[in-house]
């Protein structure tokens, strides 16, 4: 008789996405370490593959903001409260992505680190700010969560509202630091250039020619001008979602832009990487009716942004987008910056599916090369249901 394993497990929303949130000692031995027993673990626990994409039968919610899982460990790095490390759950697929991070779900590892006894005791206030110290290790970063803190305890309801966010929660302000991957010494723009131009086959642009700003900020990514692919930049995702020829094109668009990153070694490889890079485009600000319904003015936002995740339109925006964008902006001449109008600039807000999003990026040039030194945004977290997940114990 094949029993039930149960695995304590705590299920978490952060910004607007949702995911399965372990302690790495209470995963059975074979899953403590990377490799074909933690896939097949996390894809049980999700219920992927799944070729009806509902995930009735996981803790998944048939989406690529949904279908996530996120292993927490006491830091081995000095500095450092908690190592956090992120698997996107493929949900038609037997594939677990580690290649790229959260910015979603960064908002809650700060709350669940406290709450997991994994930041130590004496950098916990009882009341205000606990800054926990975040190492990122999927890209190998380090990011800081402002959890609110209140008699002790993590507070998680407030009056904080997130568009893409059905209810109101407690603040958790972002710090992404150096989030440009110039690790070994190169631009966080892998060609060297600001705009690239990306020779594509004339069936996915008249012309044969698309340009692109390709950087590599909180996560590899790739804007185009809406005008250029023959869209507005106000779509929803009804709009792209519903049509299989158009997710089929930015699919290959993305292939020749990661090719052109150096991410892959040729246009096929791109199916091993799904999460990564991102495809994203921009347009000047326009009004448009969000999802909600909600009006979005022109003269309340810099641009619009539409992006995609895991071969999908995205119901609001990625946080490592978010950052992607903010980096983008601040630095004069890519698509973004010149999108949103061009010249120097700190402070972003930028039109999504759901609503906007505010974000802000300090950014420098130094003997000809742009650093991006932090992005800063505010997200929100709460626990959802805490517990056991049970897997079949033949699962792995």
């Amino acid at each position: 008789m094949i029993k039930q394993l149960k695995i304590a497990a705590t299920y978490m929303r952060g910004g607007t996405s949702k995911g399965v949130f372990f302690a790495l000692d209470d995963l059975p031995a074979a899953a403590q370490q990377p490799g074909p027993a933690r896939d097949a673990l996390l894809l049980r626990v999700i219920g992927s593959p799944d070729p009806y994409g509902k995930h009735t039968d996981g803790m998944g919610g048939a989406t690529s903001s949904t279908s996530k899982a996120v292993i927490l460990s006491r830091s081995t790095q000095p500095e450092h409260d908690v190592d956090y490390l992120f698997g996107q759950v493929a949900i038609d697929k037997p594939f677990v992505d580690w290649s790229g991070n959260c910015g979603n779900l960064t908002a809650a590892v700060g709350a669940v680190a406290i709450s997991q006894g994994l930041v130590d005791a004496s950098r916990i206030p009882r009341d205000g700010l606990c800054t926990v110290r975040i190492w990122q290790a999927n890209i190998h970063k380090t990011i800081l969560a402002q959890v609110p803190m209140a008699a002790g305890e993590v507070v998680e309801c407030g009056d904080f509202e997130l568009d893409g966010v059905t209810f109101p929660a407690a603040e958790v302000q972002i710090t992404f630091v150096d989030p440009a991957d110039d690790s070994d010494g190169g631009s966080m723009f892998p060609t060297g250039q600001l705009v690239d131009e990306l020779e594509v086959p004339t069936s996915l642009v008249p012309s044969g020619k698309l340009k692109a700003t390709l950087i590599n900020a909180g996560i590899p990514t790739i804007f185009v001008n809406a005008a250029d692919i023959g869209y507005q930049g106000t779509e929803l995702q009804p709009d792209i979602n519903g049509d299989e020829a158009a997710l089929a094109r930015f699919e290959q668009l993305r292939a020749y832009g990661a090719l052109k990153m150096g991410l892959i070694n040729q246009l096929d490889d791109i199916s091993a990487r799904q999460h990564t890079p991102k495809i994203a485009f921009v347009a000047p600000a326009a009004s448009y009716q969000a999802s909600s319904g909600k009006t979005i003015a022109a003269d309340d936002i810099d641009l619009c942004v539409r992006a995609l995740s895991m071969g999908k339109l995205h119901h609001a925006m990625m946080g490592t987008a978010a950052v992607a964008i903010a980096a983008a902006a601040a630095i004069p001449g890519t698509l973004v910056n010149l999108a949103a109008g061009g010249g120097e600039r700190e402070l972003l807000r930028f039109g999504h599916p759901s609503g906007t999003l505010k974000v802000g990026a300090s950014a420098q040039c130094r003997d000809g090369q742009w650093q991006v030194r932090q992005v800063v945004m505010s997200r929100s977290a709460r626990v959802l249901m805490e517990g056991w997940v049970r897997i079949p114990e033949d699962s792995f």
